[in-house]
């Protein structure tokens, strides 16, 4: 399922619509979400600097790392110095909000960490929503050029952009960079714990598909604090579901499940034992919880298919007769019989038309051409 995903980010996006956008999100009992976004980076990389995938380039925007830890991670998953050509940094950690560059300009930051990656752009003002996305879109054409060519874009971390700008300009920079047209899919992962609800529900219904980190073992009770829920805690750091809601073009929600198994060698994706079980949960789970059955028994099918429909003709020779609703057929002995009789032998010469007129009770007046509302004082 895992590759499922990363497939629907190298495709890219069709003519006419907007760029796939993965939401990756985790939680403090499951908190594997970074890794899935590593995992998620390295193989769209791969994809892109094999020429397999439909952008030609990648625009990382990282908040909560470094950009050497990038470049380190891209090389530990077998990321040369040529491939990485095709990755645009844009460093939004080092001097955020520009107060780094002020101490250097006034000579008091000879004695402060000095970590910079000179192939990085810098941005020092990540409060400015409109500038931020200028650059994205400055380095992904820097890559790929104007045109028809397009690019991809990664941001490590929406808390803190959250942080710095207002929920609306947050949600607009998304909206934005999945219209533009040079861009082919767009991910990012967050902490769910970190913000509100309601910022959580913008964020995923930003995205067309949503991955949930959740825990593999859930905690016994409520309390996290005895030995017991502590070692199902420590479990959790190292394993987890991945729960995938995508979101299809015909208006369907597509609901997958994984496992997580994060280890020495790295992060691994393996399907659950009990498949069919884990997908059944999940479609009840997404049913409306109503007062009676939405689906048929087998018994109910057999029963539906065995009723005779009112105007169903059986074959069996006799004249078809249509029933009108209000009298039964067997009651017509002294009446006429029926317009809506139809004898195969008359002919159609001889056969007439007639309508019968019922009054409904003795105190029914005839019709007339008075006025009705002649009696009324207007």
């Amino acid at each position: 399922m895992a590759e499922w995903v990363c497939r629907a980010l190298r495709d890219g996006a069709l003519e006419g619509e907007h760029a796939p956008a993965l939401t990756i999100k985790d939680s403090i009992v499951s908190p594997l979400g970074f890794q899935v976004f590593g995992h998620v980076l390295s193989q769209l990389s791969t994809n892109i600097s094999a020429g397999k995938s439909q952008s030609r380039g990648l625009v990382l925007v990282a908040f909560s790392r470094s950009p050497l830890y990038y470049v380190n991670l891209l090389k530990r998953r077998g990321l040369d110095n040529s491939s990485q050509q095709r990755i645009q940094i844009l460093d939004c950690y080092t001097d955020p909000l520009g107060w780094r560059e002020g101490l250097v300009e006034c000579g008091s930051a000879k004695n402060l960490p000095h970590e910079v990656y000179k192939a990085a752009s810098v941005c020092r003002n990540v409060k400015d929503v409109d500038t931020l996305l200028s650059s994205i879109i400055s380095l992904g054409e820097g890559l790929v050029g104007q045109g028809k060519v397009s690019f991809s874009v990664a941001i490590d971390s929406v808390n803190e952009m959250s942080r710095h700008a207002t929920l609306s300009s947050v949600s607009g920079l998304l909206n934005n960079l999945r219209c533009c047209e040079q861009i082919s899919s767009i991910f990012w992962f967050f902490h769910a714990d970190l913000c509100e609800e309601r910022v959580a529900a913008v964020i995923e219904y930003m995205s067309s598909m949503v991955a949930s980190i959740e825990p593999l073992i859930p905690f016994t009770n409520g309390h996290r604090g005895n030995s017991e829920n502590l070692s199902l805690a420590e479990q959790n750091f190292t394993q987890g579901k991945f729960h995938v809601r995508c979101k299809r073009r015909n208006g369907r929600v597509r609901v997958m499940f994984e496992e997580i198994h994060v280890g020495q060698s790295g992060i691994s994706f393996t399907s659950p034992s009990s498949e069919d079980g884990v997908i059944n949960q999940v479609n009840q789970a997404l049913l409306p919880k109503v007062q009676f059955n939405l689906q048929l028994s087998e018994k109910e099918k057999n029963d539906r298919a065995k009723v005779v429909l009112p105007f169903e003709h059986q074959g069996n020779g006799k004249p078809v007769q249509i029933y009108d609703g209000r009298k039964s057929l067997m009651d017509s002995k002294y009446e006429a019989a029926p317009a809506s009789t139809v004898n195969p032998n008359t002919n159609d010469e001889s056969s007439k038309g007639e309508i019968i007129y019922f009054r409904d009770s003795e105190d029914e007046m005839p019709d007339s051409d008075e006025d009705p509302d002649d009696d009324l004082d207007i």
